[in-house]
């Protein structure tokens, strides 16, 4: 109640409410441009390669809201400007160049942007070109070199026309643009998972206890996912006092929020990329020992496969929740500003001892994030195939979907917050 609350309240103020509208608009024709399908393509052909275990296809698919399966002009939806982001994340830990460029404000993030804008064009062409001559090459009707250029010329245009449209969202709507992309790719998945589940019904394969008892555990899954991406462990701060000509700072207390899930959904797609690839190479190699041995070991369709499949995944999305946090995470970095500004943790000598404490709490609480990835990410492969019911909207998707929702939401407040203090300055 209080969300539709906060919604109706934005609305009667006129800036928010434009705001809202512009970016709405802004969906609405991501997903019109995801219903467009690239010319030259065999769609008979194409949906061959998605009757069955897709793999890693099915990651492309879920970001894309569907435009992948269907090899619509935004089929590779914002996939490379995701790409591109972490991997300037990571040069900014292992480069100076780019290190400091993250802590020259405003100038070193418009520089950063545009080097990303750049790395995602490039992937773009990449993928696209990936796509077209290798995996769906058998689906392009006219084996020409012609219209292979259009099509990856098609598909990269699309891709850099949605990062245009995200950062648009962000200068002119509410919320990340880029999320919100995503975010209305997944939820879009909604009616067709609900029409799956209702012809499952009516053909006798789940009976109406199971689909109330999934409808619960989603409801417990997704509480679960408000509380652990809200979560936080605050270390607390104490400033001394010091006196500079006549006046005295410091003194004051506040604290370090250290988020429970610090690496966000990262995990899930590195674990997943990884943990899918030989999903995906049956789709070249059929009819093989491979393939046999792929859909019985490692396929979450098979048996034992889909025992050992979420047994890695569990292990691998740990793995990469400690490496990113590790990533992300400087109690080094910290641990100097707090001692530079005056600052210290009671009880704790600032210095090593400050950065060996950071880091055993951020250990700690890294693992509770970690096995509540695991836990959300693999529960609905178990539950599918223990069931038999054709889960589309997983693990993932949920986390995914209701991470963005909150940060929205938050957004959405900070917007009205500062509208009453503005009103009230006036």
């Amino acid at each position: 109640m209080d969300l539709l609350n906060n919604v109706a309240k934005a609305f009667k103020i006129p800036e928010i409410r434009r705001k809202l509208i512009f970016t709405l608009l802004m969906l609405v024709v991501f997903r019109i441009g995801s219903s467009i399908p690239v010319p030259g393509i065999d769609r008979d052909v194409l949906a061959q390669t998605f009757s069955g275990d897709a793999g890693l296809l099915d990651l492309f698919d879920l970001f894309s809201g569907g435009a992948f399966s269907n090899f619509t002009i935004f089929a590779l939806s914002i996939t490379p400007y995701v790409t591109a982001s972490i991997i300037m994340q990571l040069l900014g830990i292992a480069f100076p160049y780019f290190e400091r460029l993250a802590k020259e404000g405003m100038t070193g993030r418009k520089k950063m942007a545009q080097i990303t804008r750049y790395m995602t064009v490039v992937l773009a062409l990449i993928q696209a070109l990936g796509l077209t001559v290798g995996l769906f090459r058998g689906a392009v009707i006219d084996q020409t070199w012609f219209s292979f250029a259009v099509i990856i010329l098609v598909l990269t245009a699309g891709t850099a026309f949605l990062m245009w449209l995200g950062e648009q969202i962000n200068e002119n709507g509410i919320g990340n643009g880029i999320s919100l992309i995503i975010f209305s790719g997944i939820v879009a998945r909604i009616p067709s998972g609900i029409r799956s589940m209702w012809t499952q019904y009516r053909e006798g394969q789940l009976g109406i206890v199971t689909i109330i008892l999934f409808l619960l555990a989603a409801v417990v899954v997704i509480l679960g996912i408000i509380e652990v991406q809200q979560g936080t462990r605050r270390i607390p701060v104490q400033y001394a006092k010091r006196v500079v000509g006549r006046k005295m700072y410091g003194g004051q207390s506040t604290h370090i929020p250290l988020k429970v899930n610090q690496a966000g959904v990262i995990p899930v797609i590195f674990a997943l990329s990884l943990i899918q690839t030989p999903i995906m190479l049956v789709n070249f190699f059929p009819g093989t020992g491979f393939a046999e041995f792929v859909t019985k070991w490692l396929s979450p369709s098979g048996n034992p496969g889909v025992w050992v499949y979420a047994a890695f995944n569990i292990l691998l999305i740990i793995f990469f929740n400690y490496f990113y946090t590790t990533v992300t995470f400087n109690p080094v970095e910290i641990a100097q500003n707090m001692k530079q500004n005056g600052g210290f943790i009671p009880g704790i000598r600032p210095g090593r001892a400050t950065v060996e404490y950071l880091t055993k709490v951020m250990s700690r609480i890294s693992f509770v994030g970690a096995i509540f990835l695991a836990v959300v990410a693999t529960l609905p492969t178990i539950v599918g195939q223990l069931t038999g019911m054709n889960i589309h909207f997983g693990g993932t998707s949920l986390l995914i979907a209701v991470g963005v929702a909150i940060d929205t939401m938050k957004q959405l407040e900070n917007q009205m917050v500062m509208r009453n203090y503005s009103g009230f300055l006036k």
